[in-house]
């Protein structure tokens, strides 16, 4: 991969891209919401369809030549109908919380009810935080998980469903390792005549593979990112029942976003394509497996996991009863400097800070990428506890940087 072109109009980009395309190379990417693109999927999103102005839907566009878009968006639309079975697919919002956005410019008016999980607990600010639109239009109340067990109290949950009275309930979460119970939170929906938004952001890629149960069909809405498991186009999707497609496809254009980035459903369609390999859900097991021995060798070296475990692509780590000097902003600055990319994250109960944290969070979506089996990802969780238990030491910081660059250099990304 070069930026030749760009650097005969562009050094200083070329520059920049070049580097990052090294930075890539050589550290190993554990935030659960990035992954690697396929080089097709690049070559899609950098096509001419960035020149392509398509406001509407395929057959129904408000410019002439949009033949070759509409066969590009309506292959994204049917490869997404066969991933993940939904009655309608809308594949135009610019990303995971535009695709919220749209759920709720149909569905509510200003001042309605809303009820999610709260951000420190595994929550997304688009769900209803008092930074985002969301916390600033609608009436937002939020349930939590349980303390003890770090899992979602789906009975606690029902009885603030029916205390609060919320529109629309919302479920789909960005920092939660367990399998969700969609059907559970529908009836809670239900038992109050509420709609059911699922985000499925972080879990598009399992669930398309069959790793993880799906909330199509349970939902009234579900929505997601096409970046993160999926490994497509970077973006987000809306799925719904026939009887909701017209409000949603109004709500996403034009109530809020106009012309589609055409270059970005090309990238969707490919990866989409991609998906329907059965080499994905080879993948996507092996996602999941990895999670699952990265948190239990974590674990081993007395770490202590949010929930015990995962069922998913990442691990949560509390680090306030191993650690308690240690913040997971410190910690995710030790490991950035020894080439382990992760972040610092809130947790259950969390007596720090956002900006603060008390722990960090870890996916191995882009080291399944890589080729990273659970030996090497042992190895990762090894080295890992090492930064995390001995942060201040120069020295473990070059070792731990030294051996993830060979790690590196043994599975890279683009050859």
């Amino acid at each position: 991969m070069d930026y030749d072109q760009v650097r005969e109009t562009d050094p200083a980009v070329a520059d920049a891209l070049e580097g990052e395309l090294e930075r890539q190379e050589r550290t190993l990417a554990m935030i659960a919401s990035e992954n690697h693109a396929s080089e097709a999927v690049l070559a899609a999103q950098g096509s001419v369809l960035t020149n392509k102005y398509a406001e509407g839907y395929p057959e129904s566009r408000y410019y002439a030549g949009c033949e070759y878009a509409d066969d590009v968006e309506q292959l994204a639309i049917d490869r997404a109908t066969e991933l993940w079975g939904a009655e309608h697919v809308n594949v135009q919002p610019h990303s995971g919380t535009q695709a919220n956005q749209a759920v709720y410019f149909a569905m509510l008016d200003p001042g309605d009810k809303i009820l999610s999980l709260d951000l420190t607990h595994g929550g997304h600010l688009s769900h209803g935080h008092p930074a985002n639109f969301v916390g600033q239009l609608y009436d937002v109340e939020q349930y939590e998980v349980d303390p003890e067990t770090g899992t979602i109290d789906y009975e606690g949950l029902r009885d603030l469903a029916e205390s609060f009275d919320p529109d629309i309930v919302v479920s789909g979460y960005s920092a939660y390792p367990r399998e969700v119970e969609w059907d559970r939170i529908q009836a809670a929906a239900d038992a109050v005549d509420a709609y059911h938004l699922a985000d499925m952001a972080h879990i598009t890629g399992l669930v398309a593979a069959g790793v993880h149960d799906s909330p199509v069909g349970i939902a009234d809405f579900v929505t997601g990112s096409t970046h993160k498991t999926i490994r497509a186009g970077r973006g987000g999707i809306v799925m719904c029942g026939d009887e909701h497609a017209d409000a949603i496809d109004k709500a996403v254009f034009p109530g809020g976003q106009g012309g589609p980035l055409m270059h970005n459903i090309a990238g969707k369609a490919v990866g989409f394509g991609e998906a329907l390999d059965p080499e994905f859900q080879a993948y996507a097991e092996q996602v999941v497996e990895n999670a699952q021995a990265l948190g239990d060798r974590l674990a081993d070296h007395g770490l202590s996991l949010v929930s015990g475990g995962t069922d998913t692509h990442l691990v949560l780590v509390d680090l306030r009863e191993s650690h308690p000097d240690l913040s997971g902003g410190d910690a995710e600055d030790a490991l950035a400097a020894a080439n382990i990319v992760l972040n610092g994250n809130t947790v259950p109960g969390e007596t720090r800070s956002a900006f603060d944290p008390s722990g960090i969070r870890a996916g191995t979506a882009g080291i399944t990428t890589r080729g990273f089996g659970v030996e090497a990802v042992e190895e990762v969780a090894d080295l890992i506890y090492r930064v995390v238990d001995d942060h201040d030491s120069e020295d473990v910081i070059y070792e731990v940087g030294e051996r993830v660059e060979e790690l590196c250099d043994a599975h890279p990304i683009y050859e």
